[in-house]
Order: structure tokens, then sequence, then C-alpha cells
């Protein structure tokens, strides 16, 4: 499996996802106007980045999770101790 990980950023935005999945992606944006100042090509750019990564889905512009909050931090910790 490809490693896949996240910087701080991507976090607060997944933790946003994860927090009021499923959600349509206009409203992604406008959540992430208020809580990280963020514009609209910003928004989409990570969430396209992290859909890539298979972490969350974009589907007709609905956004949900691929691995919950408590699968992806299980693979993180797999993937620690494995470059032990």
């Amino acid at each position: 499996m490809a490693e896949i990980k996240m910087g701080v950023v991507e976090s607060h935005f997944a933790d946003i996802i994860w927090a009021n999945e499923p959600l349509h992606s206009r409203d992604l944006v406008k959540l992430c106007e208020k809580e990280l100042n963020w514009n609209r090509s910003t928004t989409y750019t990570v969430l396209r980045k992290l859909c890539e990564r298979g972490i969350f889905q974009n589907n007709g512009g609905t956004v949900s999770s691929v691995l919950t909050k408590n699968e992806f931090y299980a693979v993180q910790s797999e993937q620690f101790v494995g470059n032990l």
C-alpha cells in the first residue's frame, strides 16, 4: 500500500470533512471559507489531492470519506511501525 499521510493544514481540512460528512462540495467551500479563510480554488485543490490519496471521495458533488478518521490514524500507526 502506498504511504498515506497529511500535513497539519490538510489534517484540519480532513477534520472538517469527517465532522460534517457527507456534505456537498459547495457546503465544504463555505465551511473552509469560515474555518480556514480559504477561497474556493484552494478547497477544491486540497480536496482533489486527498481524494487522489484515497482518503476522501467526491461523487457528484457529495464529499465523503473512504477512510474514517480512526481508519486513517490506524494506517498512520502501521506505517510508522513499518518504518522503524
